[in-house]
């Protein structure tokens, strides 16, 4: 009697296949985890006065061969009230730049100029952020975990995409890229193709249900040596889709990414698609990100199968040995 069994990824009846001891470059909602440092900027109004020796004097009673760059700048509260009156051209009068000083006008002119960017680029990101529809990409759902599962006696790497929003997508396309550690710590990048169910095109033409990607583990696959444990180094495999808005023709993109011990061997995807009582087509997104283990017979397709042979000559055993057998073909 067969029985199947719907559990949670999070009670995974296999091990993982590598220990999770590295923090991913791409986040399961497609962020990159990689970080720049940057410089710092400085309150240039009060850079000036001190290189200037304007802090220290009396700006009523200056010095007769001394000229101050900025009436008035004796601290950094003043230099920064300077700066906002410049800015906002406020204008009030009691500090103002010196004729005298060419560092205090190129200044004030530099300020100007970045400034009236500053304010063109804000003003175009606030319309462009009101004029356009909200963000599409976030609609799109990865399943947390990729499969391993057998199809015609052939094991395949499997992860599910879902359109959570009615309006469909179209023009759908998937890559993917391997990245594996290598023994000086480089990052080595390897292609891995993956194909819709038999469907041989370069691009899904409609996305409203959930979709189902393969890619075959052939001995030729990057992926053969990883899926049988024998990786000796740390991978991450990530996963970009791109589709195309209906309608008004936009491009979004997502992104996420599976570590080995988000891989799990011999299960496959519960189903999500079900009828309802009219007949309509109904997607259970409760399953989705539910498996279903195989049975035992098609996990051992996956496992080198051994077969304990003997050597024998003229009647007398001689030796042993085991023949080795897989289920990974071209």
């Amino acid at each position: 009697m067969r029985t199947d069994t719907i559990e949670s990824n999070n009670t995974k009846s296999s091990a993982p296949l590598l220990t999770q001891r590295y923090l991913r470059m791409v986040t399961k909602d497609g962020h990159s985890t990689f970080q720049m440092d940057g410089a710092q900027g400085q309150v240039l109004w009060y850079v000036l006065a001190e290189m200037n020796g304007d802090l220290e004097l009396d700006h009523d009673s200056p010095p007769d061969n001394h000229t101050i760059c900025v009436k008035y700048i004796t601290s950094f509260t003043a230099a920064f009230s300077f700066s906002l009156e410049t800015q906002l051209t406020i204008g009030y009068g009691t500090m103002f730049p010196s004729g005298d000083c060419p560092s205090a006008i190129a200044l004030l002119a530099i300020q100007m100029v970045l400034g009236l960017m500053l304010e063109a680029f804000i003003t175009g990101a606030f319309v462009a952020k009101i004029a356009r529809p909200k963000n599409r990409a976030f609609s799109i759902r990865f399943t947390r975990s990729a499969i391993v599962t057998h199809a015609e006696g052939k094991p395949y790497l499997m992860f599910q995409v879902a359109n959570t929003r009615s309006s469909p997508l179209t023009s759908v396309q998937i890559s993917a890229i391997l990245y594996q550690e290598q023994e000086n710590g480089q990052l080595h990048q390897t292609s891995i193709d993956f194909h819709l169910d038999s469907i041989t095109l370069d691009e899904c033409p409609f996305f409203t249900f959930p979709l189902t990607y393969y890619h075959s583990i052939t001995p030729s696959s990057p992926l053969a040596a990883l899926l049988q444990r024998e990786a000796a180094h740390h991978f991450e495999l990530v996963i970009f889709l791109s589709a195309v808005q209906e309608g008004t023709g936009e491009m979004c993109q997502r992104r996420t990414s599976y570590l080995p011990s988000e891989i799990t061997l011999y299960h496959r995807f519960a189903p999500v698609l079900a009828r309802s009582a009219k007949g309509e087509y109904q997607i259970k997104m409760e399953n989705f990100d539910k498996t279903i283990p195989e049975l035992p017979g098609a996990a051992e397709s996956m496992n080198p199968r051994r077969t304990a042979k003997e050597i024998r000559i003229n009647g007398q055993h001689v030796d042993s040995f085991q023949l080795s057998e897989t289920g990974l073909t071209e």
